[in-house]
């Protein structure tokens, strides 16, 4: 007998049908002897659904009532789904986020999980039970309030529980068949991953993977949890998530994982800053202030006649607004010119462990770029990724023309997308 937590994204329970299939699967594995608890998102788009209903309601910002709205989508999802299984015969008792013992940071929208106490999911598995948390939410250890982790938080909140209950892997059920080598959306013939390590799966999610999320990897490498990605619409084995040292022969390892892209992604350029001391300082403790997250930066080389220069750095294009604000707002401090901004971007990825001991590999990335006619605005670069900023337009060209360079193409046929959301 093991322990397996399973979690099932919004596609995977979008509807009655599906909800009861989840369920089939389910007590199957409860009947085969294994304990389960289960992690579940929304229905289908009843996030968004909410999200704009909100909107439509209020024009202001109640970040404490949007979490508490938004949790209501994961708790229809867990009464529905416990329901369900109850009818193929095998107990189980759903619980919140806050029931389940997952405490978190105090901030709304997109809180930190910061503890998991179980102690009434170990209960229901002591009874023979089925536990079925409501995913993406948590309670605060300070204001007791309820909070949502963001987008994806059901992958975290599954990997989290899967940690501090001990389980011998975190099966996340998605509407493809794994870990492919590139979307399959974009690139049919992409390859399903047998396995992959955590720190390349980190820097594809990181990129723009959609099929797991960056804070679940990070938690995920953290306790050492096994992660296995594969479809809740098939029986088909998945892609195995693990530690390097669990990877294998490492003679057999692949130089290159996959392919990433990111459309979320915009781009503002400072210009003019005087090119002194403590200017880029000054400009990223503002951006810093105003909580919002920088991935690529570019700092062009200044022109001694003007003695300015100019920053370029990429941002969520959500973020983009309050960061213009605080640039702008610190402008006796850092002394620029003028901010632009530019959300035509988009954000391409080439990830391999192989990169680490293998040549030409950036040669090769650019060359084929070069042949797709893409315009390259921004490189940034790991010991296992490289990172390009282009066109939005561009974007899905320049993936299938890297993907096929590296000759990650599959040759058995175009991947099967049941969902059509990658979540």
């Amino acid at each position: 007998m093991s322990l397996i937590v399973q979690k099932y994204g919004g596609s995977s329970v979008s509807d009655a049908a599906a909800i009861k299939r989840v369920a089939a699967r389910v007590a199957e594995t409860k009947k085969a002897g294994h304990d389960v608890v289960v992690a579940v998102s929304a229905m289908g788009d009843t996030t968004d659904e909410l999200i704009e209903l909100a909107h439509a309601v209020s024009g202001g910002s109640h970040a404490r009532e949007m979490d508490m709205l938004l949790t209501a989508g994961e708790r229809i999802s867990m009464a529905l789904l416990a329901m369900a299984i109850r009818d193929q015969g095998v107990g189980a008792q759903s619980f919140t986020g806050s029931q389940a013992g997952v405490i978190t940071s105090e901030q709304h929208g997109r809180a930190r999980i910061i503890d998991v106490t179980p102690g009434r999911v170990v209960k229901a598995i002591e009874a023979g039970d089925v536990a079925i948390v409501a995913g993406f939410q948590g309670v605060s250890v300070d204001t007791k309030n309820i909070t949502t982790l963001g987008r994806g938080g059901s992958d975290t909140t599954a990997v989290a529980l899967a940690a501090a209950l001990g389980a011998d892997v975190c099966e996340i059920y998605t509407d493809v068949d794994g870990v492919f080598t590139a979307d399959p959306r974009v690139v049919p013939g992409a390859r399903r991953l047998d396995r992959i390590t955590y720190d390349e799966m980190l820097e594809l999610a990181a990129s723009g993977a959609k099929v797991l999320m960056p804070r679940c990897v990070e938690y995920a490498r953290r306790f050492n949890v096994p992660i296995h990605v594969r479809s809740s619409f098939s029986g088909r084995e998945g892609t195995w998530v693990v530690a390097a040292t669990e990877q294998g022969d490492t003679m057999e390892e692949p130089i290159i994982s996959g392919v990433a892209h990111d459309r979320s992604e915009a781009k503002i350029t400072v210009i003019g800053i005087p090119d002194v001391p403590g200017k880029a300082a000054r400009l990223f403790e503002a951006v810093a202030k105003a909580d919002v997250n920088v991935d690529m930066i570019v700092q062009n080389v200044s022109a001694h006649s003007t003695g300015v220069t100019d920053i370029s750095f990429t941002l969520p294009k959500s973020d983009g607004e309050r960061a213009i604000a605080a640039i702008n707002g610190a402008k006796a401090d850092i002394g620029h010119a003028e901010v632009r901004y530019d959300d035509a971007i988009g954000k391409l990825s080439l990830v391999g462990a192989g990169m680490r001991s293998s040549t030409g590999i950036s040669a090769k990335f650019f060359a084929a770029l070069r042949d797709a006619g893409v315009n390259i605005e921004m490189i940034s670069t790991s010991d296992i990724r490289i990172s390009v900023v282009t066109r939005a337009e561009h974007l899905e060209d320049a993936v299938r023309a890297v993907h096929t360079s590296f000759g990650l193409d599959s040759t058995d046929g175009e991947a099967i997308v049941y969902g059509g959301t990658g979540r």
